[in-house]
């Protein structure tokens, strides 16, 4: 994932994914063993399928304020999805062009936790009282990348960020990572033969030494059998709190997605096959076990 183009889209993606590849060092190894396999010559000839942001569901924050970044950028909101375990909502968002990854933003349904938690989190978002999307110029790249790492709201304290862990490994999460990039998705099926089927690149990531999250298997299937994903199990970060203590803590993660041909379309050479050809959107069950990628389940394991 890397855009050549110099529009605001292509500037603060570009900035978004130098500052997450640089904090996670899976993307750096897969890919160098991708250019030393011959499988690319660079990063910027991996389709990206899609990448990820978690975001609070609270007044001026979650899905309605952040949608607002791509819709204006010419992105198209999509199938809603609900994670009944995990509290939350999310929608997809289909890009302008082929060349953009799709979007997936998710929500943490607030409402819907204990009293302390949601204590927790009004506490700290409490002080965003207008949309922060809204002081933005949507048409200056370099504004809106550094928004996506600005703070907009103080750190927590250890304590706190340990009492959400304990209700929600989503909300800890968000709490403590705010807006950064979740994970970018290899398209695997867009890579040469040897690497174009999740089960042998999930092979080939594994021999680099790289842990696979197996919630519900390491590959995730939709129920049409079309849509196949995978990820990498979160790097862990060392985390400084607002009242200085330390801690290890999940931060971000790579995800593949290998999207089948669909039925109607099987006839056709494979030199034929468009993106149009194939699988779209994504799958609750999947998207669920994804999630998990930064739960101590699996990143303790």
């Amino acid at each position: 994932m890397k855009f050549d183009q110099h529009t605001p889209l292509d500037i603060f993606l570009n900035m978004l994914f130098e500052r997450y590849a640089a904090k996670v060092p899976a993307v750096k190894r897969i890919t160098s063993a991708l250019i030393e396999n011959g499988v690319v010559n660079s990063q910027q000839e991996i389709v990206n399928d899609h990448i990820a942001f978690r975001t609070l569901g609270v007044p001026n924050l979650g899905i309605a304020s952040f949608e607002k970044i791509f819709l204006h950028h010419g992105y198209q909101k999509r199938d809603y999805y609900y994670f009944e375990g995990k509290k939350l909502n999310a929608y997809w968002y289909a890009p302008p062009s082929p060349v953009y990854p799709r979007i997936f933003i998710s929500e943490l349904i607030v409402d819907t936790l204990s009293e302390a938690a949601q204590q927790i989190i009004h506490q700290y978002t409490k002080g965003t009282h207008t949309d922060p999307v809204d002081r933005l110029d949507l048409d200056n790249g370099q504004q809106v990348g550094e928004f996506f790492h600005q703070a907009l709201w103080q750190l927590p304290t250890k304590q706190d960020y340990e009492t959400l862990l304990a209700e929600s490994e989503y909300a800890a999460w968000v709490i403590y990572n705010r807006y950064y990039l979740n994970h970018y998705t290899i398209s695997v099926h867009s890579l040469k033969e040897g690497y174009n089927m999740l089960a042998e690149f999930d092979a080939f990531v594994e021999s680099l030494g790289i842990k696979l999250n197996n919630a519900g298997g390491i590959m995730k299937v939709s129920e049409d059998g079309l849509l196949r994903q995978s990820s990498t199990v979160a790097e862990m970060q060392n985390a400084t709190f607002a009242d200085g203590e330390t801690m290890p803590i999940a931060g971000s993660y790579v995800e593949f997605a290998e999207r089948l041909v669909l039925p109607e379309y099987q006839h056709l050479p494979l030199t034929d096959i468009k993106a149009e050809h194939r699988r779209d959107g994504f799958e609750t069950n999947n998207a669920d076990k994804i999630f998990e990628s930064t739960y101590t389940g699996q990143t303790k394991a």
